[in-house]
């Protein structure tokens, strides 16, 4: 069983920074991708950011330029880190982890980030 705990959601102003950070533990074999997601009130759960095992990115439009996606692979662990934030990039965010060469999914349990002046 893999576990995915998030952290760093939190309230920002516009144009403000956000780090957040996905750890995962227990028995993880075969990674092939690590993401964040967000899903926000009445909305589908959208793709963030994905980072593959061999490192290539891959941004929304909407985030291009502003977020950056990175992995500590000796921690298991997956960051966002959230630049020039805008007001609808509220939303839950959610980590991803794909593993056993594509077999599993596991999802975290979501961390609320909110946008305001």
């Amino acid at each position: 069983q893999v576990q995915l705990v998030e952290s760093g959601g939190g309230l920002v102003q516009p144009g403000g920074s956000l780090r957040l950070s996905c750890a995962a533990s227990g028995s993880i074999f075969g990674i092939v991708s690590m993401g964040w997601y967000r899903q926000a009130p009445g909305k589908q759960r959208e793709l963030v950011a994905i980072i593959i095992s061999g490192g290539s990115t891959t941004y929304a439009n909407s985030v291009k330029g502003r977020f950056t996606i990175s992995r500590d692979s000796a921690k298991n662990t997956v960051y966002l880190e959230m630049n020039s934030l805008k007001p609808e990039d509220t939303s839950v965010y959610y980590c991803n982890i794909r593993y056993g060469s594509g077999s599993f999914n596991t999802w975290g349990q979501g961390t609320q980030v909110t946008v305001s002046s």
